[in-house]
């Protein structure tokens, strides 16, 4: 400090310490601290008012960094005092929208280079305002509806426009505690070695979609004849010298519609191989599957919908097999929530595919247009060789799989509005978390305003575990609709993680009811699909899905260093001379 000051003639800003407590700063800031140049002063700071509440989404930011500058910033000055920046989620991504534009102060030297003083000066602008398009109390009511299920996700969009009303994850985490100088290690360290990965948004993660990948698989047989006919269940298909097993002994004669409520995986077998793995891959891109949304937030992953060329990179060659695992979402096959809530707002609204969209628009402080991104239609199905008529009969499904007795879904049946979706229970080849479950849905079956999807990590079937959320998410959206006086946004504490399998949720009183089962080996219900043995079709070593990222994978912060009493960083871990005070002689002294 001492040679910042005479370097610099007290005219250059240093900045010591900016943790103190309100306690430390009213010392100062009430006595003069004694020593010239020194001064306490207040600076903006980041406060997330409603604590873990959209963590994953909002991010967090780390302390000033010169080596994130770009070049022709630092041009601009001759000493440059950065500002802290997002290292993750909206704080990343619209960093230089929140940033806003920093002040300058020109000083004079003289030809000894001695500073004379400050010749011009002009004030900092303060940055824009982001505006999403997330409900943040549909934002809380589906956090809330996620706490007890341990690991998990749940995306809420609306149909019309591609507009995320709702994006969480669960196990959560308190970006308050990762405000930019005030990182402890000691947290940092337990968010990064938890088992249960707080840090990391399962809403954007891939995962073997199972059955509720039915339903791109359905639309794809709309690119040729497939739709309109009927297929033999038989209780499973022949590929080579192996059977792959429906759930069902036999659902007999299946056409689309009644596929999807009774979700006969020997159905779609045939149906998959007879439609042709082309106009899959053709069907899924459109829809957006394999590839990233790219909506404005970090650490989002593409997925994986297998095809040959595919296969082929991997040393394998294509089988209709694969065909038949595709279509049942096992496999390699891999999606993101996101992904198949977005695959849901379009059976939903008809077949246009909305581009994902979580950025409104930006303003800036003076209320002027900085931003705006309005909807927009990536494709629309009815013009790639979709009818009108083909989707309906898919929505249809849908509404058989929640409204009809022999449905997967009977537990979202709702009194408040309809409610139309797809189960999905997918295998892991976790013999310790043999299955993940999944649900589609969207409400009302008419108009529909709002498209979800709930993935529940460890769960036991879609219709037991995941569809319960989706209903209580879908019934919170309405009453918020009515004017619902029972929401009221709180602080929202961290979600705690938890292994245990998740057999059923129920709500009783708006409070979350999780059914645990500890054995593995427990089977679903006899409603629910099951896939067939994955392992029997895919080589070991070659299937990627469900991991979680390791420890060194997360964008770290600046970790704050620790303080002595006196204020000194002790930055060695090995024993070194130290200096201390002694307040009766004021002497320093010297011990090891």
């Amino acid at each position: 400090m001492e040679v910042h000051y005479r370097s610099n003639g007290g005219l250059v800003p240093f900045t010591y310490r900016r943790d103190l407590t309100f306690h430390d700063f009213a010392r100062f800031a009430e006595r003069n601290i004694g020593i010239p140049g020194v001064t306490v002063t207040r600076t903006g700071q980041r406060r997330y008012l409603y604590d873990s509440l959209a963590c994953h989404i909002l991010g967090y930011m780390s302390l000033a960094d010169l080596d994130k500058v770009d070049e022709e910033k630092k041009r601009e000055f001759t000493y440059y005092v950065g500002d802290d920046y997002g290292v993750h989620g909206i704080e990343k991504t619209m960093d230089s929208y929140l940033q806003g534009k920093p002040g300058i102060i020109k000083i004079e030297k003289n030809e000894k280079r001695k500073f004379l003083g400050v010749v011009e000066r002009s004030e900092p602008t303060a940055g824009s305002d982001v505006y999403l398009t997330i409900d943040a109390r549909l934002q809380y009511a589906t956090a809330q509806s996620l706490r007890k299920v341990g690991r998990g996700a749940a995306v809420a969009i609306d149909p019309s426009s591609g507009d995320i009303l709702a994006i969480a994850s669960v196990p959560s985490y308190n970006p308050n505690k990762l405000l930019p100088g005030n990182v402890s290690a000691a947290d940092w360290k337990q968010y990064t070695t938890d088992v249960h990965a707080p840090l990391f948004s399962r809403a954007l993660n891939p995962y073997s979609p199972g059955s509720t990948c039915k339903i791109p698989i359905a639309l794809s047989g709309c690119l040729s004849n497939s739709w309109k006919m009927h297929f033999s269940c038989g209780g499973g298909k022949q590929f080579g010298n192996k059977f792959m097993k429906c759930w069902s002994s036999g659902h007999g004669s299946v056409d689309l519609s009644n596929s999807i409520k009774r979700s006969c995986n020997g159905f779609y077998y045939r149906y998959a191989n007879h439609t042709g793995i082309d106009n899959i891959t053709k069907m899924t891109r459109m829809l957006g599957m394999g590839r990233v949304t790219g909506i404005r937030v970090t650490g989002e992953k593409p997925g994986t919908i297998p095809n040959p060329e595919w296969l082929r990179q991997k040393g394998l060659n294509w089988s209709p097999a694969f065909t038949a695992l595709t279509s049942i979402g096992q496999g390699f096959t891999e999606a993101t929530p996101l992904q198949m809530a977005s695959v849901t707002a379009t059976v939903a609204n008809g077949g246009k595919v909305y581009q994902p969209r979580i950025v409104k628009r930006v303003m800036d402080r003076e209320g002027l247009l900085v931003l705006d991104e309005p909807p927009k239609v990536n494709y629309d199905l009815t013009r790639e060789g979709v009818t009108s008529a083909q989707i309906e009969i898919v929505r249809r499904g849908m509404w058989r799989v929640v409204n009809e007795s022999g449905g997967t879904a009977g537990r979202a049946k709702s009194p408040i509005t309809t409610i139309s979706g797809k189960t999905g229970t997918a295998q892991t080849g976790n013999a310790k978390e043999p299955t993940n479950a999944w649900f589609i849905a969207f409400a009302p079956y008419e108009n529909p305003e709002i498209a979800v999807c709930v993935f529940v990590q460890n769960g036991n079937s879609g219709g037991a575990a995941a569809s319960p959320i989706a209903k209580n998410i879908i019934e919170n959206y309405f009453a918020l609709k009515k004017g619902a006086e029972t929401m009221k946004l709180t602080k929202l504490p961290e979600a705690k993680g938890d292994r245990r399998r998740i057999m059923s949720v129920s709500f009783d009183n708006s409070d979350l009811i999780a059914s645990y089962n500890t054995p593995p080996d427990e089977p679903a219900e006899e409603d629910e699909d099951i896939s067939v043995d994955v392992a029997d079709f895919v080589p070991r070593g070659i299937n990627t899905g469900d991991a979680t990222p390791a420890s060194n994978k997360y964008v770290k912060p600046t970790i704050r260093k620790e303080i002595d009493s006196r204020g000194t960083i002790r930055q060695f871990t090995t024993p070194r001379p130290t200096s201390r005070w002694d307040s009766q002689s004021r002497r320093r002294r010297f011990s090891n």
